[in-house]
């Protein structure tokens, strides 16, 4: 048995939609217990407004890379082998569109219910994406698609 990633899918071991779920859950937890709100009760409007935006562009961008990903015949899923880089639609500006959707959402929504701790959740969830999910799936993919990968890294930013 080798420590070497493999070569037939990305080796992701908890599936990303599930670990932005955790970060709200636990997010919306402590608020229950500690509340903190993110504006006070004047603001409250603007704040949800936002949310509310947020939540309609991440949902679009999300929709938008699977959709690129379908378009193209991969699958969307890192538990599956990928056949083909996504280099269209959102793809364009950023390198993770889906994980970028998801964040964006979970900030809408800690925004919707004016509430600190979910929005806070994002920075450990952020990190765990980054290390546990991106890092295996940028390995699997250079491994995978070699300089096509490598020269799409140097045009296209991990976020934004």
């Amino acid at each position: 048995m080798t420590d070497q990633p493999s070569t037939a899918t990305s080796d992701v071991t908890i599936l990303p939609p599930f670990v932005f779920l955790a970060g709200l859950v636990v997010g919306y937890v402590v608020q229950v217990l500690w509340w903190i709100p993110i504006a006070p009760p004047t603001m409250s409007l603007s704040v949800r407004l936002i949310g509310a935006f947020a939540i309609l562009f991440g949902g679009g961008l999300m929709v938008s890379a699977i959709a690129s990903f379908r378009r193209i015949g991969t699958p969307p899923d890192p538990h599956e082998p990928s056949t083909r880089l996504a280099l269209e639609g959102p793809y364009r500006f950023t390198r993770n569109p889906m994980y970028l959707g998801m964040a964006t959402v979970l900030a809408g929504i800690a925004l919707i219910g004016n509430a600190l701790w979910p929005l806070l959740a994002l920075v450990p969830v952020i990190w765990w994406i980054r290390t546990q999910v991106i890092a295996r799936e940028e390995r699997y993919l250079e491994a995978r698609f070699g300089d096509e990968y490598r020269n799409f890294k140097t045009r296209v930013r991990r976020w934004l």
